[in-house]
């Protein structure tokens, strides 16, 4: 399995072909465990990839909100102009979600402690921000944040940073989630005046949701196809 990539579309791509091949049936999705890759141009982050058909708006929109902290989905609403219906099946009778990750990272001020560590001591190995806790699993009944911690580190004087996650939908979650980290990124970067280093993702479970397989056109080449075809 390959764990390099240069752009997040190519390693939607390579896993979209791998997971429908090869994926083990897992509660209505075809699921691969325990995949990590590294993402070498993180703020390259568009889904160009015809068949998947990504919104570049909504993606956008779902990072502005994120920004606000503000977990209430009638915020989402009003700056994408409609709420998607996966955040209302996800939000409790108030209209709060537990995944607007902004809303997390902001917890503890832990976005405001981590720069700070780096600042600090560009050797750290405690800048973690905490996403999903066990500790609050009573709190999860409708909406279960599928990331566990995000973590920074400067190395060459470049931000480099690895995504943990519990769960990753590939169509669906991948495409966007990865929006949103490297903007993140991007941001404490710029905090740092520092570059943009490398993104490493990582995920217990990465899987395909059966009503998602067969969306690519048959008569398309794999991304590995297109890779051995290109250095012929």
């Amino acid at each position: 399995m390959r764990n390099n990539f240069l752009t997040a579309q190519d390693a939607f791509e390579y896993y979209y072909d791998y997971i429908s091949g090869w994926g083990k049936p897992f509660d209505k999705t075809n699921a691969v465990f325990n995949v990590g890759f590294t993402i070498a141009k993180p703020t390259k982050n568009l889904i160009n990839t015809e068949f998947r058909n990504w919104s570049h708006k909504y993606a956008q929109s779902e990072w502005l909100w994120y920004l606000t902290g503000d977990r209430d989905i009638h915020k989402l609403g009003k700056i994408y102009g409609k709420i998607p219906e996966i955040w209302i099946k996800m939000a409790n009778q108030y209209g709060y979600v537990n995944s607007n990750y902004g809303y997390q990272w902001n917890r503890g001020y832990q976005l405001d402690k981590i720069v700070a560590k780096l600042q600090d001591n560009q050797e750290t190995r405690q800048a973690v921000i905490s996403i999903y806790d066990g500790k609050e699993i009573h709190e999860y009944e409708n909406d279960t944040p599928c990331t566990t911690a995000i973590q920074f580190s400067i190395y060459n004087n470049k931000l480099n940073m690895c995504v943990t996650m519990r769960s990753n939908d590939l169509w669906y979650g991948f495409c966007n989630d990865q929006y949103c980290f490297s903007q993140l990124q991007k941001k404490i970067a710029e905090r740092l005046s520092i570059d943009v280093g490398e993104y490493y993702h990582f995920a217990h479970n990465m899987h395909i949701y059966w009503r998602d397989l067969g969306k690519k056109p048959k008569e398309e080449e794999s991304f590995l196809q297109r890779r051995s075809n290109h250095y012929k």
